[in-house]
């Protein structure tokens, strides 16, 4: 009994280190259930220039990313983490700016937000130098969001990429580049704005 007590106590103490209560709380949003859904149809567009686009298979409300308009309203966004160090970044972050060019409006955003934790001017000044100029700035200094991504495992390493609905729940993920101005993507999330 005293060793099935002290392995339940170091369980419980993974879970609060680890969030594995975060992950039992997300584990079956019903909200998202349509997000789901969503991506069961979108699953045959993930192939070429995102073929590694890994479409929902449960429910997942996504901590604290949904975005809402003036009057309230939720938005698709494909949401990106990046950062300076990161080289497939440097050659990603390019095709998001044209993907916010193509399809950018009321209904969806790329909200790529930067994780850097040091010089807070190395960002604006990398986008400026590699051309991208239709994003809007978000940056997170404490990397919170990846973390929070991590705990539910949504993020590994950088860039990581989710397709997320209106209402902050998972539509599909991609670890690692895309080019998302390909007539791949473009096709993709445009399928998702359509349902």
């Amino acid at each position: 009994m005293v060793a099935a007590g002290g392995i339940a106590g170091v369980a419980a103490g993974l879970a609060a280190v680890y969030g594995i209560g975060t992950l039992k709380r997300n584990a079956a949003d019903a909200a998202c259930a349509s997000a789901v859904e969503l991506a069961q149809h979108l699953a045959p567009l993930a192939r070429g220039e995102v073929a590694a686009f890994t479409v929902a298979d449960r429910s997942l409300r996504l901590p604290d990313v949904a975005f809402r308009d003036a009057q309230g309203r939720g938005r698709t966004m494909l949401l990106n983490l990046w950062a300076t160090w990161c080289v497939p970044c440097r050659k990603e972050m390019p095709a998001l700016d044209a993907l916010e060019g193509k399809l950018g409006g009321p209904a969806f955003e790329v909200v790529a937000i930067n994780i850097d934790t040091r010089d807070p001017d190395k960002p604006r000044a990398w986008l400026k130098e590699v051309g991208v100029g239709r994003l809007g700035y978000y940056a997170d200094p404490s990397a919170k969001v990846f973390q929070e991504l991590k705990t539910v495992g949504r993020a590994a390493g950088m860039p990581t990429t989710l397709l997320v609905d209106p209402a902050g729940c998972e539509i599909g993920t991609v670890a690692g580049p895309a080019e998302w101005a390909s007539e791949d993507a473009v096709k993709l999330v445009t399928a998702a704005l359509k349902r």
